[in-house]
């Protein structure tokens, strides 16, 4: 199926661009999140009117992203779990507990699909997350895990 992006997204195409993709990531991601239109006649002479428009966007979403990871990148943010006595973890940490860790400390909106843990935070110790904030811009935090109490 043949799309129209409507931003620019990594690995995918930049703002403009026609591409072809399957059937369900066009309907159920891409046009449902509203980053591409169908690409039929009108679609493709709406774009090419609104293009400037959309890369003022575009680059307005990546001058606030950079914003943001000038404010985090490198920090390092503490969570306390629950710990067995050879320091692993019940459960693991979470995207969305890295986020509203981030927002308590610094009140910055960060969805937990752009946080990626490089492997899963299963025990304690500090691990390096990268956050994807813009496609082109990327930060990398690290999350200290320490015992809240241990259970025997």
């Amino acid at each position: 199926m043949k799309v129209i992006l409507l931003e620019n997204l990594r690995r995918i195409g930049s703002i403009g661009e026609i591409i072809e993709v399957k059937r369900g990531f066009a309907r159920n991601y891409l046009i449902s999140n509203k980053k591409a239109l169908y690409a039929s006649k009108e679609n493709v002479a709406e774009v090419e009117k609104i293009k400037a428009e959309l890369g003022k966007k575009d680059a307005d979403k990546k001058k606030e992203a950079q914003k943001i990871s000038e404010k985090i990148n490198g920090k390092e943010y503490l969570i306390e779990k629950l710990s067995t006595e050879n320091k692993e973890l019940y459960g693991s940490v979470k995207p969305t507990e890295i986020a509203k860790i981030i927002h308590g400390i610094d009140e910055l909106d960060i969805k937990p699909s752009m946080i990626q843990p490089l492997n899963e935070i299963k025990s304690l110790g500090k691990f390096k997350v990268k956050i994807t904030l813009h496609s082109e811009i990327d930060s990398e935090i690290t999350i200290n895990v320490v015992s809240a109490e241990t259970i025997q």
